[in-house]
C-alpha cells in the first residue's frame, strides 16, 4: 500500500515536536535532571530536591506515594511543555530494573533519548541494558555526564568507556573546567565560550583555550594541564555528524551538574537543535510517516487512579501521523469499532489540560473505561497495527490472599485494572484456583500491595505459588493446542487477553514438557499488538 501524500499544512507544527525519554541507572540523577529541564520549559517555578525536606516541593514527575517515600521513579511520567521554538514531550521512565517493562514500552514511543551517566560510576548495568533497547530501535542518544561537582573519573576515561562498552562514537560538545571541588564550569568547543558554574545563564566569549579569562577560573597548578587536555579532546575527537547521530552511531556529550542546575541549558538547546522531529513509525503493513494527513497512534501505557478522587484511567497514546482534534472519531483497530476522542489531554505529571488539537510526536492522555489496552492502534479508518510493545514472561509468581472474602470481587476488579495498566500480569488458572500475579522484579510486589491498599482499600498478603515460571503457548495446529490445554489443565491459565499460558514449577519441568510437545511453541515474549489484533469483535 502506498502512503498518502504529505500535507504541507502539518509540516511546521510537526517539525517543532521533540519527543524523548531520559534513561539512566538508578541514582545517576535522572529525576533531578528531569525537574531542571522542566524549569527551563517554564513548567514549574521552583525545583525541589528529590529527597525533599518537609516543606520543599516534591519532584513533580514522581507523584506516587511510594516514589516520594523511596526517592525513585516507578512509573513513566509524561510531561509536555514549550521551550524556544519547540514543543517537548518528555517521558521520564522508571530507573529501577524491576520496572523494565514500563521503560521498554515507553522507548517505543520516543524519537530520541538522553542518557544520564554518573561521573563517578560511568556506564552501569541498567544503562547498558536500556542503551541496547535504544539501539534496537535506532534511537539517537544525547549523553549528559552528571555530578561534575563531585569527585569523579577522568573525562577521557568516561568517553573511552562509552565508546568501548556501548560501541558508540562520542563527540564532546562541552568540556569540563576541572571537576569535584574545583569544578568551575564548561567550555564549548564550537562557540569558544564558557559557562561558569555560578552563572549558567551567561555565555562568556573567549578567544580560545589560551584566553586568560578561561584559565583564570582554575587554580594556577591546574591551568596548563587542563589546557593540554582540552586541546587533546578538541583535536582528537570525531567532529559532530548530525546524520551519524540520528542514525544512532554517534552521541554528542555534555558535562554538568543537574543538582546545581548547571549544563542543563546546553542540553535542552541541543535537544532542540539536534534531536529529530517525529520519525516514521513501522506498522505491520507499511511505514507510517509523521506528515501524513490522517491521524494514527498507538497506546503504550495505561495509568489508573492518577486522580484518586475520580478513579480515572488514562491511556497514553503516541500520535504517529496527522493531527488529532478534540471530538474526532477514530477506529480502534483491535475491535474494528469507532470511538470518539472527546477529552484528549496534555499532561505535566499529575496536572493536565484539555488538548483541543495535537500533532504527530505528541503524547496525549485519553480517558479510558476499559476500552483501550496497551498496544492498541487508533486510526482514521485504516487497518494497520503498530509494531513492538512487548510483554515479557514474569520472573516472580505469587498468589494474592485477602482476609475479607466479601471483597474478593473487588480484588479481582482491582487486579484486572492494574494488569491492564501494566503494573502486574494477571493469570487466571483453568482449574478454578485463585488468581496468580506475575512481575519482573521484587519491588513490584511492594508497589502492588501499596496501591491495592491506598487506592482500593484492600489489605492483602502474598502466598508462594507452586509455579515459578510461565510461558505463553501457541500452535499452528489448533487441535494440538486444544489437546495440550485439556491434558495439562491444572497447569494452564489465561492472561488478561484470554491467551493461554503454561505454568511450570521449575525450568526442568518446562523443558520436559517442551521436549515432548514439539508442535507447541513456548514463548517468553508476547507482542501486545499481535495478541490484540487477533481478537476483534
Amino acid at each position: 500500500m502506498n502512503a498518502p501524500a504529505p500535507n504541507a499544512k502539518l509540516a511546521d507544527p510537526i517539525a517543532r515536536r521533540r519527543t524523548f525519554a531520559i534513561i539512566s541507572h538508578p541514582d545517576a540523577g535522572k529525576t533531578t535532571l528531569t525537574e531542571k529541564l522542566l524549569l527551563f520549559g517554564g513548567a514549574i517555578q521552583l525545583a525541589g530536591a528529590v529527597k525533599a525536606k518537609r516543606n520543599a516541593q516534591q519532584t513533580r514527575s514522581d507523584w506516587m506515594s511510594i516514589e516520594r517515600e523511596r526517592g525513585i521513579s516507578v512509573v513513566t511520567s509524561v510531561m509536555t511543555f514549550e521551550y524556544g521554538d519547540c514543543v517537548f514531550n518528555l517521558l521520564d521512565t522508571p530507573g529501577h530494573e524491576d520496572f523494565s517493562e514500563d521503560t521498554y514500552r515507553t522507548l517505543s514511543a520516543v524519537d530520541a533519548a538522553v542518557m544520564v551517566i554518573d561521573a563517578a560510576k560511568g556506564i552501569e548495568a541498567r544503562t547498558r541494558k536500556l542503551f541496547e533497547v535504544c539501539r534496537l530501535r535506532d534511537i539517537p542518544i544525547v549523553t549528559f555526564i552528571n555530578k561534575l561537582d563531585r569527585e569523579g573519573r577522568d573525562p577521557f576515561e568516561l568517553l573511552d568507556e562509552i565508546e568501548k562498552t556501548l560501541a558508540l562514537d562520542t563527540t564532546p560538545i562541552t568540556w569540563p573546567i576541572s571537576k569535584g571541588k574545583t569544578f568551575a564550569g564548561t567550555y564549548c568547543f564550537a562557540t569558544r565560550s564558557v559557562r561558569k558554574l555560578d552563572k549558567d545563564d551567561e555565555e562568556l566569549k573567549v578567544s580560545g583555550l589560551d584566553d586568560p579569562a578561561l584559565t583564570a577560573l582554575l587554580p594556577p597548578f591546574e591551568a596548563d594541564q587542563w589546557r593540554e587536555e582540552a586541546m587533546l579532546a578538541e583535536e582528537g575527537s570525531k567532529p559532530f555528524d548530525l546524520a551519524a547521530f540520528r542514525e544512532g552511531h554517534l552521541t554528542p556529550v555534555f558535562f554538568g551538574s543537574a543538582l546545581r542546575n548547571f549544563g542543563v541549558r546546553d542540553l535542552i538547546d541541543a535537544m532542540a537543535a539536534y534531536a529529530p522531529s517525529p520519525r516514521g513509525q513501522q506498522a505491520d503493513k507499511r511505514l507510517v510517516e509523521a506528515n501524513e494527513p490522517k491521524m494514527t497512534g498507538f497506546v503504550f501505557k495505561i495509568q489508573a487512579n492518577m486522580d484518586p478522587n475520580h478513579r480515572d484511567r488514562i491511556a497514553f497514546m503516541r500520535i504517529c501521523s496527522g493531527r488529532l482534534q478534540r471530538g474526532m472519531k477514530a477506529k480502534l483497530v483491535r475491535t474494528g469499532k469507532t470511538t470518539a476522542l472527546n477529552a484528549p489531554q496534555f499532561f505535566f505529571a499529575r496536572d493536565r489540560s484539555i488538548a483541543d488539537e495535537a500533532f504527530a510526536g505528541d503524547v496525549v492522555g485519553l480517558p479510558n473505561h476499559g476500552l483501550l489496552r496497551i498496544g492498541d492502534t487508533l486510526t482514521e479508518g485504516e487497518d494497520l497495527v503498530f509494531r513492538g510493545v512487548p510483554s515479557f514472561a514474569p520472573e516472580i509468581l505469587r498468589r494474592i490472599v485477602i482476609g475479607d472474602a466479601m471483597k474478593a470481587k473487588k480484588l479481582r476488579e482491582a487486579l484486572t485494572q492494574l494488569a491492564e495498566e501494566g503494573v502486574v500480569q494477571l493469570f487466571i488458572p483453568h482449574d478454578g484456583s485463585g488468581a496468580i500475579v506475575g512481575m519482573v522484579g521484587a519491588l513490584q510486589l511492594d508497589v502492588l500491595a501499596t496501591r491495592l491498599s491506598s487506592e482500593y482499600g484492600l489489605d492483602t498478603k502474598y502466598e508462594t505459588s507452586r509455579f515459578t515460571l510461565c510461558r505463553w503457548i501457541s500452535s499452528e495446529d489448533k487441535a494440538v493446542l486444544k489437546s495440550f490445554i485439556e491434558s495439562h489443565g491444572s497447569a494452564i491459565a489465561d492472561d488478561i487477553d484470554g491467551d493461554p499460558v503454561f505454568m511450570a514449577p521449575s525450568a526442568y519441568s518446562l523443558n520436559y514438557d517442551a521436549e515432548r510437545n514439539t508442535k507447541i511453541v513456548f514463548s517468553d515474549v508476547k507482542d501486545y499488538q499481535k495478541a490484540s489484533a487477533g481478537k476483534k469483535g
